[in-house]
Parts: structure tokens; sequence; C-alpha cells
């Protein structure tokens, strides 16, 4: 398959299913166990939320920058515009991880990407946005159907500089690396190599048949002795 059909196949699984795929539970026949679940920074915690729910996932390939205060010894060699361009020259579609480096005092009142930022990111391909920091005009980019991962909202913002462009970051938990693959929801974000795509989906969908079959069975327990009978053999 090519990379945009098994991007939409993906597009119609969630984000736990996915982890499960990629390293949740080691010994599962489903699981490619590619990192070791809880020692390193693969997925998301609870530090962000989803700000549009309603939209379901979103798959890309992760482009990366971080941002912060300005800073005179490193003041314009980089900006919003070498953001773009990675957005631009890389495959499509894409999901932009931006970290935050501001002072903890002001991290909080950094409402970063707005209607136009976002406009921008969705011009050159970008589908999604995650982030450390809050951002603004979250009524008004809903209509845009752009997914943000968010620490939370809020109105304003003072200058800022892009500090890096393309190069390793890690927000709310996750370790991202240029050109890997980010599959976001309403439970979070989840990361995975790119020469992965086909056997996540492959995965994926066995895991959601079995699943399914399990829960077939589960809903015809009367009893935990019942339950335990017909889960017997098949897996907890």
């Amino acid at each position: 398959m090519e990379h945009a059909e098994i991007f939409a196949a993906l597009q119609n699984i969630d984000t736990p299913t996915i982890t499960n795929v990629v390293a949740t539970y080691p010994n599962a026949r489903t699981c490619l166990g590619l990192y070791n679940p809880w020692t390193e920074n693969w997925y998301t915690d609870q530090s962000i939320k989803c700000m549009y729910p309603e939209l379901g996932p979103r798959i890309g390939f992760a482009v990366t920058c971080t941002v912060g205060l300005p800073d005179p010894s490193f003041s314009g060699r980089l900006s919003l515009l070498d953001v773009m361009d990675a957005l631009d020259a890389g495959p499509k579609p894409t999901i932009l991880v931006l970290q935050q480096k501001f002072p903890p005092e002001i991290a909080p009142k950094v409402g970063l990407s707005g209607e136009i930022m976002t406009t921008m990111m969705q011009t050159m391909g970008c589908v999604g946005c995650i982030s450390d920091g809050p951002s603004r005009d979250i009524d008004v980019i809903r209509k845009l159907g752009f997914q943000y991962l968010l620490t939370g909202v809020c109105a304003g913002h003072g200058e800022f500089a892009v500090h890096s462009v393309n190069a390793p970051v890690s927000v709310a938990g996750m370790d991202v690396a240029p050109g890997e693959i980010i599959h976001m929801d309403e439970n979070g974000a989840v990361k995975f190599p790119a020469d992965k795509l086909q056997a996540v989906l492959d995965n994926a969908n066995t895991l959601l048949a079995e699943e399914e079959s399990r829960m077939a069975k589960i809903r015809q327990a009367t009893s935990a002795s019942h339950l335990r009978e017909l889960l017997r053999g098949g897996g907890g």
C-alpha cells in the first residue's frame, strides 16, 4: 500500500490501539515491541489535552521546532518561515511538534499559535500540532479542521523566536525526531518509525478483530465464573 492509503486507514483507528500495537504489551503477538513501554518516551502524558476531540484521529510525518524568548546571540537566524519551509519540504501530511522553551514564570501565558500561523501551517500540508504550551484563537481554528494537543489556551503572548527547526524535541513526555510518524487523537499522541507504517496497520487491524471477538464473549457473561469460562484459553 502507498503511505497515503495507509494513513487513510490508520486515521480510522484510535490512538490507544496504535500504542498497544507499538509497544504497550510486549508479549502480545500483535505488539511490535518497538520501545520499552515504561522507560522510553514514545507517547504523550496528561500534561496536554486535545482541543477538538470531535475531529477524530490525525496522522502525519513529524516536523519539529523549538521556540522561546529572543536570544541576542542567535537573533534573526531562524523564523516561522523556516518552519513553513520544513513543513513544505517533507512528505505529507505533516504534524508539527512544537517545543516551547520559555521561562516557567511566563510559559503558561504564551498563547503562541493563532489563526494566522495555523492557516500557514495548514497551507503547507500540516494537519495538526502538538505543543507543551498554550495557544489561542481556539474558536476560529475549530472551523479550519486543524487539530491541536496543548496544555491549554490563553489570549496573548510577547515577542518570541524560533530556536531550532527539525532537530529532536521532547514534548509532553514524548521524544520526537523529524520524519517519525505521529498518531494523535483525544487520548494523546504516539510516535513510531516511518518504516513501520504497514506493520502498525496490519497489527492494528488484527488486534481490533481480536478485541471485538473478546468483547462479544464478555457481553455474554452472566457471572464472574461464566466470564472466566468464556475467556479461558483466549486471553484475559
